[in-house]
């Protein structure tokens, strides 16, 4: 691929028209600030960025319908039917809006309050009681065919021996270890029989890729286990960044390995996703360790980035984007600073919510915002929806305001729509 980066070439086609359709109001280009106000002008600034909000998304209700329906068919034991739907869900590649797997949220939905139990539990410092992942073992011996029942219990078995490491661990840590050992073993076994291509079953294949990344031993099979989970289902962009969060431990590869399999997963998909493959592999560990940085080909990521943008239009995956570009690519306030390489390629990715928020965003989904603010992978204790809601939409504004504020300091504001971005002087 090119050095040279899309970023340079933004296209700006379009932007600006609804500004013709608005009598008796001159509207022009907006461009970034040069400089940055003061923080007790960001709030004041903010309440003239007009765009849209949804509490609640389109993806948000479609991850939720998701859940709620494993969880329902589990609670009434009604495992013939949740079977069914998880097959078809898997043979029709069946997803959200924003791209989220729809058997794995079924599956999810399904386990769910047998792992929450074992979470609150060990959270309490109390051993877990049995009860409910036997209940699912039982289940699954009455259907020793159906993957789908073998799915559901062997990922909850993922899910408890990830909350032993997690939670129990800092405490006990020789205990937790054997804890989280026997629950992956016992996945290992259940999943065994099962042949993900042969079933053609995406969801197994990534349930055997989550075990790979959980256990040590098996480190050195995650690239495989995705590259073969990728050929499945190639358009499910959950399964790369589920690739570059789970090469990150030393024992599956570290950021080397991000960045080779970034690459090899971006030419096995170009046909599907252009560049966007290397972003996607990259985007999550980029969050979680700024090492990744360090080989970062910064052309070629916001490439990717342009690519994603062209194929999936869903105001989920332009927030997503924009929130990832201003939030955790913004420059580094804490630590050692970067390398010049490592802080060059941060600031270009950043520099790209400019063209985000001009072009393509049209409404605000203020979860995305405050969620980007934690890191993926990590599972504090959350505030409340509202307050995350709250936080969401006013960390986007506050950055949104900051980037343009010189041109909104007259008084003019700044709105959003299908037709991109434009300003409306002070009346």
């Amino acid at each position: 691929m090119s050095e040279s980066s899309p970023d340079q070439h933004r296209v700006t086609r379009g932007k600006f028209r609804l500004g013709r359709l608005l009598s008796g109001r001159a509207t022009s280009p907006v461009r970034p600030a040069k400089h940055h106000p003061v923080k007790e002008d960001i709030d004041a600034l903010a309440k003239r960025i007009l765009l849209p909000s949804l509490p609640v998304s389109d993806e948000e209700m479609a991850r939720a319908a998701h859940q709620d329906r494993g969880q329902k068919l589990a609670r009434q034991e009604m495992w013939d039917t949740l079977s069914e739907k998880l097959r078809y869900a898997d043979r029709s590649r069946l997803s959200t809006p924003g791209g989220e797997t729809a058997s794995l949220l079924l599956a999810f939905g399904a386990r769910s309050d047998v792992v929450s139990a074992a979470e609150d539990a060990l959270h309490d410092g109390k051993v877990p009681d049995m009860a409910g992942i036997e209940a699912l073992e039982e289940m699954q011996a009455d259907y020793p065919t159906e993957y789908p029942c073998a799915l559901i219990v062997a990922l909850a078995h993922i899910d408890i021996g990830w909350a032993w490491r997690n939670i129990a661990g800092p405490h006990d840590p020789e205990g937790a270890v054997r804890k989280c050992q026997w629950h992956l073993d016992r996945a290992e076994a259940i999943l065994a029989p099962f042949d993900a291509e042969a079933l053609n079953a995406p969801s197994l294949a990534a349930a055997k890729c989550a075990l790979n990344a959980a256990c040590h031993a098996r480190g050195r099979k995650v690239a495989e286990g995705y590259e073969a989970l990728i050929a499945l289902d190639p358009d499910s962009h959950r399964h790369m960044r589920a690739l570059g969060r789970h090469l990150l431990p030393g024992y599956a590869g570290g950021a080397k390995a991000v960045e080779i399999e970034a690459r090899r997963t971006a030419a096995r998909t170009q046909a599907t996703w252009g560049a966007g493959a290397y972003t996607w592999v990259y985007f999550d560990a980029l969050a979680l360790s700024r090492q990744t940085l360090d080989l970062l080909d910064a052309g070629f990521f916001i490439e990717g980035l342009h690519d994603i943008i062209a194929r999936k239009q869903d105001q989920h995956i332009v927030n997503l984007l924009a929130a990832f570009c201003a939030i955790t690519m913004a420059p580094q306030t804490k630590g050692a600073p970067l390398p010049d390489h490592a802080d060059t390629a941060r600031a270009r990715v950043h520099d790209c919510l400019d063209w985000l928020l001009e072009d393509h965003i049209q409404e605000l989904h203020p979860l995305i915002w405050s969620q980007t603010l934690l890191a993926p992978g990590h599972a504090p204790l959350l505030p409340s929806r509202r307050a995350l809601i709250v936080k969401g939409r006013q960390t986007a504004l506050r950055i949104i305001a900051t980037r343009f504020a010189s041109q909104i300091s007259d008084g003019s504001s700044i709105a959003f729509s299908r037709a991109g971005m434009y300003r409306l002087p002070a009346l």
